[in-house]
């Protein structure tokens, strides 16, 4: 579970950062990570999950805040992912959507398995 929790803080910076790019920027390219690498640094290895969880909430505020400001104009805004090609806001936003859940749903099922309330 640590790290799909470090996995999600990781993520998610990256999906803050690419909307803002994306609503600032002329076609800008988002680059993508190497996840697997990411987690086998140090600080994803061995840091508490609480820091990640701390750094999620307001990194959470912020992006609603922001998204809540998005016109229909802007989602249509277009983004060149490194990977996948020419892609818009409403894609990055479907993305990251789908992301949680897909996440959420590995905790769930985690503590299912192993009885944690």
């Amino acid at each position: 579970m640590r790290q799909v929790i470090h996995h999600m803080a990781d993520s998610h910076m990256n999906a803050y950062i690419r909307l803002r790019l994306a609503l600032t920027e002329t076609e800008p390219t988002i680059k993508a990570y190497q996840e697997a690498d990411w987690a086998r640094l140090d600080d994803a290895q061995h840091a508490p999950v609480e820091i990640s969880l701390k750094l999620l909430d307001p990194l959470h505020d912020r992006w609603v805040r922001l998204l809540r400001s998005v016109t229909p104009e802007q989602y249509a805004r277009p983004l060149r992912h490194s990977e996948s090609g020419l892609k818009n806001v409403d894609w990055l936003l479907f993305l990251y959507a789908w992301h949680g859940r897909h996440h959420t749903a590995h905790i769930t099922e985690l503590r299912k398995q192993k009885g944690w309330n």
